[in-house]
């Protein structure tokens, strides 16, 4: 898990330039339950599904469950060109899906 505070802005920066135009995910997301929370916690530190099933005691379904209700509550849709989970993960390290 990345700690440094100033890593991970020079990481959303790089992302950012790099991938210009590429959907932000700015919705803010108080209405993520405290699962979705710790399910998007767990895939910011690089978890896959089952990792994050066998860290939280629960199915890999469940998992599965938890991604897409967070990625229908970030708003966050199902595209050829997006990585779901990166940009999950972006609206996270900005401290939009807390």
């Amino acid at each position: 898990m990345i700690r440094q505070q100033s890593l991970i802005t020079a990481l959303i920066d790089l992302f950012e330039r790099t991938w210009a135009g590429a959907r932000e995910v700015t919705e803010p997301t108080h209405r993520l339950t405290a699962r979705e929370r710790e399910v998007l916690a767990l895939i910011a530190e690089g978890r896959s599904n089952s990792a994050v099933a066998r860290a939280l005691s629960i199915t890999e379904a469940a998992v599965g469950k938890h991604v897409a209700g967070l990625f229908a509550k970030l708003e966050i849709p199902a595209t050829a060109d997006d990585n779901r989970r990166v940009l999950a993960v972006l609206a996270y390290l900005r401290g939009t899906a807390r």
